[in-house]
């Protein structure tokens, strides 16, 4: 397929596939460990690189083949590598590009387990870290320093679905000789597009709304033949954080559905949000969709849609969250979030609980705070089911 001839829609259904000799309509899920060929020369030709073929599924897999050629088409990149998780990625990413003495600049808000990473982790290996808020350009220019090779954000973040601008932040990372990633899983390609907007790299956590449906995880990065299809891929051919086929054929039927699900979480999120900011429990609403959100006019610019993430602060601090919690009939108390069915976490306690009283202090996650991930479900039974605990 030549990706420009055809819509977002139909790269989502048809991009990647390649039918073989059974000329299957469906994708197939290809259970093998390796790979066999015709002659000693050929395996010699494969292994070498001068011809294409399959080896081992450690990094070579039909299956994943297609997700990762489906996914790059999506995001408008060159190339894609799929991994075991979101976290295998990032860690995939860090390990292919950065050398001891590097530098990353990366915004406070990002996922709790990426801090970790990235403080008490890469930090061993002699590649040091600072984080901003990544609201303010102004900040992560001040953090820059001349060993910096990496910028880092996640926009949205997660929970408090903060934005970074992601235009400015490119034209930064490119002023300093740096490259800037981008973890898109709050949006994925249906409602924002990062590489378009200048980004050198773009993280996923498959497992959340590629999926959709909480079935598998997984990860992926996607950028252009040279950092992702040479250096990303030689790590993964290496090192083996594999995404499995089984999962990557799960994943690609969640890619089948992605643009229509991400406007209806979005629908089901505005109106959630709109529901929350009116209520008398709730101290605040952290929805890029509402025009109280400072960053509001950005995310119009740079996003087509909202998401499907609310966040907000209840009046009484834990003990009113936890009572929230707990009134819910409907709602799953899970961590996880880009499923069907609607979820709901208490942040400080959960996603980012490994993070110190001051690490959590400094990122805004407080004892009210409280995240959902807003579902497929009729959103009238979703604001039933918080109402029982906030009146």
């Amino acid at each position: 397929m030549h990706n420009e001839d055809f819509g977002f829609e139909t790269l989502a259904v048809r991009a990647g596939q390649v039918r073989g000799i059974e000329h299957e309509h469906s994708e197939p899920i290809y259970t093998t460990s390796s790979f066999t060929f015709s002659s000693a020369a050929e395996a010699a030709a494969v292994f070498s690189g001068e011809k294409q073929g399959n080896i081992y599924s450690r990094f070579t897999n039909p299956s994943v083949r297609t997700f990762q050629d489906r996914l790059a088409a999506l995001e408008g990149g060159e190339a894609c590598v799929a991994t075991a998780s979101g976290m295998a990625a990032i860690l995939s990413v860090c390990l292919a590009l950065l050398s001891q003495g590097d530098h990353i600049v990366c915004s406070r808000g990002v996922f709790g387990s990426t801090i970790t990473l990235f403080e008490r982790y890469l930090s061993r290996f002699g590649i040091g870290v600072d984080f901003v808020d990544q609201t303010s350009v102004s900040a992560w220019e001040a953090a820059i320093s001349p060993n910096t090779r990496l910028l880092f954000a996640e926009t949205p973040s997660n929970p408090l679905m903060e934005l970074a601008d992601i235009r400015a932040l490119v034209d930064l990372a490119h002023a300093h000789g740096a490259w800037l990633a981008v973890d898109n899983c709050f949006c994925t390609p249906a409602l924002q597009k990062p590489l378009a907007l200048g980004a050198d790299l773009v993280i996923h956590s498959a497992t959340k709304y590629l999926d959709g449906q909480g079935r598998c995880v997984g990860g992926a990065v996607v950028g252009d033949a040279e950092k992702v299809g040479k250096e990303v891929f030689g790590f993964l051919r290496t090192a083996g954080p594999t995404m499995s086929p089984f999962n990557a054929w799960v994943f690609l039927k969640g890619l089948e559905t992605l643009d229509l699900r991400m406007r209806a979480h979005s629908a089901n999120a505005q109106a959630l949000a709109e529901f929350l900011e009116s209520h008398p429990a709730v101290e605040r609403v952290y929805f890029p969709g509402l025009a109280s959100h400072a960053q509001h006019a950005l995310a119009m610019t740079q996003q087509s849609g909202p998401g499907g993430v609310v966040s907000f602060e209840v009046k009484g601090g834990r003990e009113a969250a936890w009572r929230v919690i707990d009134s819910t009939r409907m709602l799953s108390i899970t961590s996880n979030l880009g499923d069907t069915k609607t979820t709901i976490t208490h942040p400080a306690t959960t996603t980012h609980g490994r993070l110190s009283p001051e690490q959590r202090e400094a990122a805004g996650i407080r004892e009210g705070l409280l995240r959902v991930s807003v579902g497929l479900e009729n959103v009238n039974d979703i604001m039933r089911d918080l109402s029982r605990g906030l009146d």
